[in-house]
């Protein structure tokens, strides 16, 4: 994980989870468990969602923008990234842009891959926007010079994952078609270890599990990046402490009612609103982008 800032810290601020859409509340589970004495605060962009589509100059200026809005209006003690297609493409950006704010970044477990794999075959299943970046190629060249890593770009997964949270039945076909490259074999030598690389994954782990031709480890980033949080946020006394509702933030301010209720679920109280005329423009935005003139 990646961290950044120092910005002292003298009252119960919360902390900031961030995500495209809904997959980062499996960070949020983990650092509430390490980080209890905080309040958290969890934006879902689901306006811009999915972030594959969009244009990486475009993307970076939102993220910018977002972060401007959500660092004014909340204060956090931290912002966690909690999407690897973000924190690949903008996490410097940010840090130059707000360089008083600890930014906890998440990408891709390659380092702990490597240090774990036996066959020397590991997989990244992350988005394509992930596999394209240079900061993932960087990490196997620092990490994992001495491993064979397959990098898989799946365009349809983190839409999956957003559907099954949300209670659809996925066809096991066409998700068996997705996390197929992972599984690859080499002078006898299977991958071992799968990383899965976009938090909206780990929600489909047993799937994957069932649906695997054999077992492998899938490595879910989100302890690790709690873990990175808690070492960043300052300890608070009882008294100190803010034990107030944890709160749930779409950018678009109107989430359809399944993904509220999961919100909902993750006893987050959700705030109305999207964020400073950043909301619904979003999909419209990126799609102009996109669209010949």
């Amino acid at each position: 994980m990646n961290d950044a800032g120092s910005a002292p810290s003298d009252s119960a601020q919360p902390v900031l989870i961030f995500d495209s859409g809904i997959g980062g509340l499996t960070v949020l589970r983990e650092a509430r468990v390490l980080i209890p004495e905080r309040a958290f605060i969890y934006v879902a962009d689901d306006a811009g969602f999915p972030y594959g589509d969009w244009p990486e100059q475009a993307l970076t200026e939102r993220l910018l923008a977002l972060f401007a809005d959500l660092i004014d209006r909340f204060r956090p003690e931290v912002c966690v990234i909690a999407c690897n297609t973000a924190f690949t493409l903008a996490g410097a950006a940010l840090r130059v842009a707000f360089p008083r704010m600890r930014f906890v970044g998440t990408v891709p477990a390659i380092k702990p891959a490597a240090e774990r794999t036996r066959s020397g075959l590991v997989s990244v299943l992350a988005t394509p926007g992930t596999v394209q970046r240079a900061y993932t190629r960087d990490l196997i060249q620092s990490f994992a010079s001495r491993c064979i890593v397959n990098l898989v770009g799946s365009p349809q997964l983190a839409r999956m994952a957003e559907a099954y949270m949300r209670g659809e039945t996925l066809d096991d076909a066409a998700v068996l078609a997705e996390i197929a490259p992972c599984f690859t074999v080499r002078d006898g030598a299977r991958t071992d270890i799968v990383v899965l690389a976009c938090t909206h994954y780990p929600f489909l782990a047993n799937l994957f599990r069932r649906l695997a031709p054999w077992p492998v480890d899938w490595l879910d980033p989100a302890e690790a990046i709690a873990r990175q949080a808690r070492r960043l946020v300052p300890s608070l006394s009882d008294a100190q402490a803010d034990h107030g509702e944890d709160r749930g933030l779409f950018t678009s301010g109107t989430p359809d009612f399944a993904a509220r209720r999961l919100m909902q679920g993750f006893g987050l109280r959700l705030d109305g609103g999207g964020t400073n005329g950043l909301s619904a423009q979003g999909a419209q935005q990126r799609d102009a982008i996109l669209s010949p003139v």
